[in-house]
């Protein structure tokens, strides 16, 4: 899911944003998320090698009881939270610059991001948050749509805003803590899943917006935006089919509007069914329509795993990396594919039938341009991280590796995150939800209640062995 498009469309009338605007970019900001998440587990790696921690720099406050307590670990890693800022600001603003975004505005709003998520990590650090259900990612989301839609932002925030940047850049950082067998092993069946998942939800959408009397192209963004990855597909795809702009800007409103209801409904649902975490977090990696609203749901089970005692089954890291198995290994990569077919349908047919100039050739190539090249750095980072666990041990990976060396990345990812899932909360307005339509609104929900019970049966039941063993 993203607004970071939609973000810097709002402050896009200052002077800055109209300098950058005239600045070539150098790259593509998923390139760039995959080199900032190597650059970071590269620089992990080699003061782990020579015996050194960058869990220094991976700060995050404590579990406290008081105020008292808080304030002196708070004062204890004062220099810790100021040097992520900085780590933070100038890798994010090498990106941003070579993009030909505005470099001061970014960091002005980046602090505020900063020290807001750095506020939403000490509620969560709170002894009682996981009685009251407090999860940082959901803290973020609902703290952002409350501001959001209470208040006018400013429009110097609106650049820093950036929503996939930051969830690309937290996915290459996940594969750190992915193995490449754990991916081989259920790569396979999540795969298989998602192939299903994304035919099923797209016939389905379609079909019911034809029978609306939706118009094709129209018909085709909504079908692959919910079938697959929500704004990034919404987007690829009304650029394949050569949707008209207002079409693209309806999909992603229903596609954020649902992801929305989807982050706080799937986890809830998972915990009233008893669903173990690997299983819940397949189910949400299946029926979820956005990349961070499913991650902050599948971590928000997770942590609830880690806190709840044994009220809920399976290893805690299990939901968000089933997630990431069903949603980026699985599912994301139909974008591609699916921008493919349709360019050729579009191409072939639709523009024939409506009297337009048809292209002779429809490139291959358009698999590889719609295809989510942070996808590469989260497979680059688990096989690195794979080729560092053969050098020890389970034993030794556990106590040695573990804690030194993918923790503080771990960390590092959950910032990433919380950036995400604030900058979603701050780009979602209430009153563009409302203005969708009827009929769209209709085909979408229609598949919107078969992708969520489709979801189930494949998670809970069809491949559940899989899924429950995920994380032993």
């Amino acid at each position: 899911m993203s607004d970071s498009t939609l973000a810097a469309e709002g402050g896009k009338h200052t002077r800055g944003q109209a300098v950058a605007a005239q600045r070539k970019p150098i790259g593509t900001e998923d390139w760039w998320a995959v080199a900032i998440g190597l650059f970071v587990i590269a620089i992990a790696y080699g003061l782990f090698a020579s015996g050194s921690s960058i869990k220094s720099l991976a700060v995050a406050p404590a579990r406290w009881n008081d105020f008292g307590g808080l304030a002196r670990d708070l004062a204890a890693h004062a220099g810790g939270y100021a040097a992520l800022f900085v780590g933070f600001a100038v890798v994010f603003s090498v990106a941003i610059a070579a993009l030909g975004l505005p470099v001061a505005q970014f960091v002005g709003g980046f602090f505020v991001l900063f020290v807001v998520s750095a506020l939403i990590f000490v509620v969560g650090a709170w002894a009682q948050a996981t009685r009251y259900n407090l999860e940082p990612p959901l803290i973020a989301l609902a703290l952002g749509l409350i501001v959001s839609n209470v208040f006018t932002l400013p429009a110097w925030l609106a650049p820093a805003l950036r929503v996939e940047f930051y969830i690309k850049v937290g996915i290459v950082l996940l594969g750190a803590t992915l193995p490449l067998t754990l991916i081989a092993w259920a790569g396979p069946v999540a795969v298989g899943q998602a192939t299903i998942v994304s035919l099923v939800t797209f016939f389905v959408i379609y079909g019911t917006a034809r029978a609306l009397k939706i118009e094709q192209r129209f018909a085709a963004v909504l079908g692959v935006g919910g079938a697959v990855c929500g704004v990034s597909a919404a987007i690829a795809i009304a650029g394949a089919v050569r949707a008209r702009r207002e079409q693209a800007s309806v999909a992603i409103t229903l596609v954020v509007g649902w992801a929305i209801v989807m982050v706080f409904a799937l986890p809830a649902l998972s915990r009233a069914f008893g669903l173990p975490t690997g299983i819940a977090g397949a189910w949400i990696g299946t029926s979820e329509f956005a990349d961070a609203a499913g991650i902050a749901a599948a971590q928000a089970y997770g942590d609830l795993a880690r806190h709840a005692g044994g009220a809920v089954a399976g290893a805690p890291d299990a939901a968000l990396q089933a997630f990431v198995l069903m949603k980026v290994v699985g599912r994301d990569i139909w974008i591609g594919i699916w921008a493919f077919v349709l360019a050729i349908v579009a191409t072939t047919r639709w523009d024939r039938e409506a009297g337009d100039e048809v292209r002779t050739t429809t490139r291959a190539r358009e698999i590889w341009t719609r295809f989510p090249k942070f996808v590469i750095g989260f497979v680059i980072a688990s096989a690195f991280v794979t080729w560092v666990a053969s050098h020890y041990t389970l034993a030794e990976y556990r106590s040695v590796v573990t804690p030194a060396f993918v923790a503080p990345i771990v960390a590092l990812r959950t910032w990433a995150f919380t950036f995400c899932f604030l900058s979603i909360g701050l780009t979602t307005r209430f009153a563009a939800l409302s203005s969708t339509g009827v009929r769209p609104l209709a085909a979408f929900t229609v598949g919107v209640a078969v992708n969520v019970v489709l979801g189930y049966l494949l998670s809970a039941h069809v491949f559940a062995p899989y899924w429950l063993a995920l994380g032993q």
